[in-house]
């Protein structure tokens, strides 16, 4: 069975849009996200979290229930095109949640949400 909505969430981006310390504790905050998004009622069937850099070590890559964490192994921006592409590959309708213009200029014909659109859901 296809997906039919799919989530692709920056996680730098959302974890870094609100100052509440995250950048002494960038694996932290990134388990924390996840955490939010495996409990969050939303109304897509599959969540994909991009993390990169130190991130990385707060959520161990793969699936657990409807969210998929991917570790970027250069830059998120690339990681979050290609997993967009291949979600929209896959027939989803893709949405991805970043406050970065140069990224969302680029992931046409994904919508683009913001990181405070998701914070408020979650």
């Amino acid at each position: 069975m296809a997906v039919n909505t799919c989530l692709v969430v920056d996680g730098a981006n959302v974890v870094g849009s609100v100052p509440d310390g995250w950048w002494k504790d960038r694996a932290g905050a990134a388990r924390r996200l996840h955490e939010r998004l495996l409990v969050a009622d939303t109304a897509y069937d599959e969540i994909v979290l991009v993390l990169e850099g130190q991130a990385k070590g707060g959520v161990r890559p793969g699936r657990d229930a409807h969210v998929t964490t991917v570790h970027a192994s250069r830059d998120g921006d690339r990681e979050i095109r290609e997993q967009a592409r291949l979600a929209a590959e896959a027939g989803a309708r893709v949405t991805v949640v970043t406050a970065d213009r140069a990224l969302a200029a680029n992931v046409s014909p994904a919508q683009v949400l913001s990181p405070s659109w998701l914070l408020d859901r979650i």
